[in-house]
């Protein structure tokens, strides 16, 4: 009789302390970034792990080398960018939901009974992450940032953190 193990939810602080310190260490050795996939099956998901330069390298649950078909980490089937830091927060059971990357809305169903967070929530975790950091660092800010607010949001819908997308913005308006 075989026995089903169960799946991951979507949700990165609800993944093993060990599990997320192995995914730290490929972090450590290949890059600052880290994608999840949302359509692995299993109760920790493949991932794939980005560089400066933008090159990705992608890892199985188990943490070997894994060539990832076409449609793992691409839109709704994977989640937002994590940051190193990110991860260690919800290794060490910090809630990352705001002030973290937010969880990416499922597009394909694997099976599970996962839940599908709504794109107006994720727009919510979004505005909140945005006025936090907007609040954390108002005095470095041009005051005209907050013309960019669209801009900056649809930076964060293609995984991009707070941070990481005032930084475009300021690079390319101010």
């Amino acid at each position: 009789m075989a026995t089903r193990s169960k799946r991951w939810n979507g949700n990165v602080d609800s993944l093993p302390a060990d599990y997320l310190k192995s995914v730290m260490a490929k972090m450590a050795d290949y890059g600052d970034r880290v994608q999840f996939s949302l359509v692995s099956g299993g109760a920790e998901p493949s991932y794939q792990v980005t560089n400066a330069l933008g090159k990705t390298i992608a890892f199985d649950r188990n943490h070997h080398l894994l060539r990832p078909e076409g449609h793992e980490f691409v839109g709704a089937n994977a989640t937002a960018v994590f940051t190193m830091e990110q991860v260690k927060a919800a290794a060490s059971g910090i809630r990352t939901a705001v002030g973290g990357a937010p969880r990416a809305a499922r597009a394909v169903r694997t099976g599970g009974t996962g839940t599908r967070v709504s794109a107006a929530k994720l727009d919510e975790q979004f505005a909140a992450q945005r006025y936090e950091y907007y609040r954390n660092n108002r005095q470095s800010l041009p005051a005209a940032i907050t013309e960019h607010t669209e801009e900056i949001t649809a930076l964060m819908r293609q995984g991009k953190s707070a941070e990481e997308a005032f930084g475009e913005v300021l690079k390319k308006y101010f």
